[in-house]
């Protein structure tokens, strides 16, 4: 809890009408309480919030809200969003200290305030940094290194050697580090290719339930910091993914694709082997790019094969009137047919 005042002071905002009032949580407009802070975007949403219990808002600097505590923010949303991570401390995976049903085998290090939930195991060589917590029933292999202030939820598993930056978080099912899937045909089979390399994540990533991502065949697969990937999707082997990209649920990445900063992908993406898209693109949902295609900086594309979004959408476009375009021209052949 904390007064409008100390809130403000602290993400930088300017404050109007009472100072000393009281910020415990954060809410919807209709859901709020008297304590819970609430944000308006735009006028349209000015009388929810004028009917709204709550005595606090974050609102634009160009409009009023009568009768409660403002904090003007340029980006509303995104102050509400600082201020819950102030207001709101996020669950603990796991109680301080080790549980006794955990296995943390005597090579591995544990840093200061870590805590292991219930019938976790590390293995040898593992090494958690300070203010990490992990969740009931993981895996730390051999070798894997955590960061400062990790939280694994339960049942994620890492592979030996995967290096987590600072401040990961990993939901539940989520595995790093397992074999790419790479195979050479010869002989009448498919042989295993190498999958020895690494898999490292870089700081401040979060990666959604059921995700995973495969550890390199030779060299590593890489999520680069700031990044955040959702539920159930497939990150390949020798994949690179640059700082700050954002990828919906169900996207697929094939091997040594390669993502440059901040790139926004869509749910349902499929992205084969060796594709490169360039920083700021932008993949629409369902979208899919063939094998060995690069996609400009900035780009926003859609459709299979992905092309430039207003191609696809004059396209579209045309395929909504083809059955109109069908139907004129069977008027014509039947009219220009001898006897027509």
């Amino acid at each position: 809890m904390m007064t409008a005042r100390e809130l403000a002071k602290k993400l930088k905002l300017g404050v109007e009408g009472d100072p000393s009032a009281t910020v415990s949580g954060v809410a919807s407009p209709e859901r709020a309480h008297a304590a819970d802070l609430i944000f308006v975007e735009g006028a349209k949403q000015l009388p929810r919030a004028a009917r709204s219990l709550a005595r606090c808002a974050i609102v634009p600097p160009d409009l009023t809200l009568e009768g409660k505590t403002l904090l003007r923010a340029a980006n509303p949303k995104l102050a509400f969003a600082q201020a819950a991570a102030l207001l709101v401390p996020a669950p603990r995976v796991a109680a301080a200290g080790v549980h006794p049903t955990a296995v943390v085998a005597a090579g591995a290090r544990l840093g200061h305030g870590v805590a292991v939930g219930p019938y976790t195991v590390i293995d040898e060589g593992a090494e958690i940094g300070a203010d990490s917590q992990i969740g009931a029933f993981c895996s730390v292999g051999q070798g894997a290194h955590l960061g400062v202030g990790c939280v694994l939820f339960p049942h994620v598993v890492l592979y030996p050697g995967v290096k987590l930056g600072r401040g990961v978080v990993l939901h539940a099912g989520v595995v790093v580090g397992a074999d790419g899937f790479g195979y050479v045909a010869g002989e009448g089979r498919h042989w295993k290719f190498p999958q020895i390399g690494r898999a490292e994540i870089g700081d401040d990533v979060e990666i959604g339930a059921n995700s995973c991502v495969d550890r390199a065949a030779l060299e590593e697969t890489v999520v680069g910091p700031g990044s955040k990937i959702d539920n159930l999707v497939q990150i390949g082997h020798n994949v690179h993914i640059g700082e700050g990209s954002l990828i919906a649920a169900q996207a697929g990445l094939a091997g040594s694709a390669v993502v440059g900063r901040k790139v926004v992908i869509g749910g349902q993406v499929g992205i084969a082997d060796h594709v490169r898209i360039e920083d700021g693109a932008v993949i629409g949902a369902q979208a899919g790019i063939p094998s060995g295609k690069r996609i400009a900086a900035g780009e926003p594309v859609w459709g299979t094969p992905a092309r430039p979004i207003r191609k696809y959408l004059e396209q579209l476009a045309w395929l909504g009137k083809l059955s109109e375009v069908g139907e004129e021209l069977m008027g014509v052949v039947k009219r220009t047919r001898p006897g027509g």
